[in-house]
């Protein structure tokens, strides 16, 4: 069943949270928001937060199988029928058309969505005929959209038919209030008829009525007084007052910007900096359009922040988890593993507060992966409520519940992340991280003839029964055209760096596993590539050109804390911010390999540094040479090989995915493997915590 239509005003209807959640701040559930059974999580998805979170549409789409409704905090209630409803924020915008020609008004639509000046295409009926009007925008100020005027004039100019597109804005005039949809819609039609263009809104606060006729879309006060003696001239006996940026919903007909049917659905466009609106959901949950069709519990609030769109969802914190689980864990993983993340997720998002303003946290891994239903489990939801409640505790607060995907064998201590000390967290055994690799592919480590180094994987090799002089195995693959990776891993966005076919011989360097979250490779990177990634992510100079590079300073878990370029440390604010200085590494658990460069140990117990594969001094039975092929296969006293190129490019391998602090997702998937249940698994990774039912 559907759910039934609220009547009561929202702040009637409010649940207390619990007390011991005022320890961390406890989640602000506005006064307007849904009431339910337990604690609310406020998720923000769109909004304009400046520094702290920015992601913004200029129109949200909002769907449901059944029937739902929008509701004010006034205790207005709008009832919605099934299917699509739109939002879109008021401001300037370039109304381009007005015309009864559906055609031509979507064939300028189709030729302005190609730009950077997005249209939205209205219908309206006049007289019963239908209108259809075209804008683009918003835009942030009346400059910008008279800039507007003169590309969306010149793009659509075919269609224009003579008309001469124009800037609006949001100051209007109320032609007065009413009690129902009904009497403002007959209201409406009536200033229509007039040629007066006027629009039903459902007023978000104050007041007894619930409706309002507003007037006029005006950009300055010297065109609303014009519009003003406009209207009182055609429609005698109106009473006109100015809006004064009262919040409420505009409500007109979307047609859609499909050139082959009309295809039309409510348009809801909120007006007024202090406007909020909340739609409440059906059983089945409400699809988000622009968030890949995802589909949510709970509600939907829609407000205006710095000028954008904003959309959180209103939802009942465990089922919040549900989603979260199940996006940030596999949903085959043992229950105990589960459940771990169920207590980490519930903490953090518990700790997070006000983080985020008009909500605790956000929908993207900035906070907590977050899909909707489309990532709930029975398994997963088996385990949030098998723990319901249960967060993780020290000295009597919530802790922030960070977790990483991989810590690479051992956890982060706090000084390799964010500079700070240790505690709560720390750096820990974590060697249930292997786990990440298991069953995954061996590939082969191979240098082709052309002096080209690269990875094959296991199923396309054939090995010979041939070695090289110094022992090394000799491969060749089983198909045509198979392709040699630049690391140990398909990347289907990535050139491979050689084909090889049957018959075609290589050398094995080395066996390793496919890249995966517990052991990786990354590169090769030019100089260019990290210079450019470098720029503005340290605090020291970048080099012109990078010759030599290095870790210089490590942290207690092996992570660096220093990277040095041509003898020059390149500083960074937080350590952990090496991972996207660098080309966006998995962790800053890895070393630094130059493709071009190695290492000699001399008799005297001294170190030199070479480059370059040809010219290399070569000791043999028949005296001492140089080297003169493409490239040159150096070995470890341990009888490691790799191949030394003319060029010098840089390879990174490391080890675990992620900052490393906290819990460890794969390592507590490998330590309920191996039996241990969810309160120890939580109190390795959290130390000297306890686990506390709230």
């Amino acid at each position: 069943m559907g759910k039934a239509i609220r009547t009561k005003k929202w702040s009637r209807r409010l649940k207390v949270l619990a007390a011991a959640l005022l320890t961390v701040g406890c989640l602000q559930v506005p006064a307007y928001a849904a009431g339910n059974d337990g604690q609310t999580i406020r998720v923000a998805m769109f909004a304009n937060l400046g520094s702290t979170y920015k992601s913004t549409t200029p129109l949200i789409t909002l769907e449901s199988t059944g029937q739902w409704s929008i509701q004010s905090e006034s205790g207005a209630n709008v009832s919605l029928p099934a299917g699509q409803v739109r939002f879109s924020a008021d401001g300037f915008r370039v109304k381009v058309l007005e015309t009864a020609d559906f055609k031509a008004a979507s064939a300028a639509a189709k030729l302005l969505q190609a730009t950077a000046d997005k249209p939205l295409l209205f219908t309206t009926s006049v007289n019963g005929n239908a209108m259809y009007q075209l804008y683009t925008g918003n835009y942030a100020t009346e400059a910008l959209a008279g800039q507007a005027v003169t590309r969306v004039q010149k793009v659509a100019a075919a269609q224009l038919a003579g008309q001469k597109p124009a800037v609006t804005g949001s100051k209007r005039l109320s032609a007065g209030t009413y009690g129902s949809i009904q009497e403002a819609e007959a209201a409406q039609a009536s200033l229509l008829s007039t040629g007066v263009s006027a629009y039903p809104v459902l007023q978000l606060s104050g007041g007894s009525q619930a409706y309002a006729v507003w007037v006029g879309e005006a950009s300055t006060d010297a065109e609303l007084s014009t519009l003003k003696k406009s209207v009182e001239a055609k429609a005698p006996g109106v009473s006109l007052s100015p809006v004064n940026n009262s919040a409420g919903l505009i409500i007109r007909q979307d047609a859609g910007l499909s050139t082959d049917a009309l295809k039309t659905a409510p348009h809801y466009t909120i007006a007024g900096t202090e406007a909020k609106a909340l739609v409440q959901g059906y059983s089945n949950g409400i699809k988000v359009v622009e968030r890949s069709q995802r589909t949510y519990r709970g509600d939907m609030e829609i407000s205006i922040v710095s000028g954008d769109l904003a959309l959180v969802n209103v939802v009942p914190l465990e089922q919040y988890l549900y989603s979260v689980v199940g996006a940030e864990v596999y949903s085959s993983w043992p229950a105990e593993a589960l459940k771990v993340q169920a207590v980490a997720a519930r903490s953090y998002a518990l700790q997070q507060g006000e983080r985020f303003k008009i909500a605790n946290v956000v929908d993207t891994t900035l906070s907590q992966a977050y899909n909707g239903i489309g990532s709930e489990n029975d398994k997963v939801t088996s385990a949030v409520d098998a723990t319901a409640g249960e967060v993780v505790k020290s000295g009597g607060k919530i802790i922030e519940a960070v977790f990483s995907s991989n810590a690479g064998g051992q956890t982060a201590h706090p000084s390799e992340v964010w500079n700070g000390g240790a505690g709560v967290f720390t750096n820990v055994v974590s060697s249930g991280d292997t786990s990440a690799q298991a069953g995954l592919h061996t590939w082969y480590h191979v240098l082709l003839s052309s002096g080209v180094s690269g990875y094959i994987r296991e199923d396309n090799i054939k090995e010979l029964t041939t070695k090289t002089n110094a022992g090394l195995a000799k491969v060749t693959v089983t198909a045509q055209n198979t392709n040699v990776r630049a690391i140990p891993l398909i990347q289907s966005t990535v050139e491979p760096v050689a084909k090889m076919n049957p018959g075609n011989e290589a050398v094995v360097l080395a066996k390793v596993a496919q890249s995966n979250d517990y052991a990786w490779v990354r590169g090769p990177f030019t100089s260019a590539q990290l210079v450019k990634s470098l720029q503005g992510k340290t605090t020291a100079s970048v080099p012109a050109s990078i010759s030599t590079l290095e870790v210089t300073k490590r942290g207690p878990s092996g992570r660096a804390l220093e990277v040095t370029a041509n003898g020059q440390a390149m500083t960074v604010k937080y350590a952990d911010t090496y991972r996207s200085a660098l080309g966006g590494l998995p962790s800053t658990l890895f070393d630094i390999a130059g493709t071009g460069s190695y290492t000699v140990l001399g008799a005297d117990g001294k170190t030199a540094s070479k480059t370059g594969s040809n010219g290399a001094s070569v000791l043999s039975s028949s005296g001492t040479g140089t080297s003169s092929g493409n490239a040159l296969v150096v070995m470890s006293g341990d009888g490691q090989a790799r191949a030394v190129t003319q060029g010098q490019t840089y390879m990174f391998i490391g080890q675990g995915n992620g900052h490393g602090l906290g819990l460890s997702q794969w390592g507590a998937k490998g330590m309920a493997d191996e039996g241990y249940d969810y309160q120890a698994i939580l109190k390795h990774y959290y130390q000297n915590a306890t686990i506390v039912k709230e």
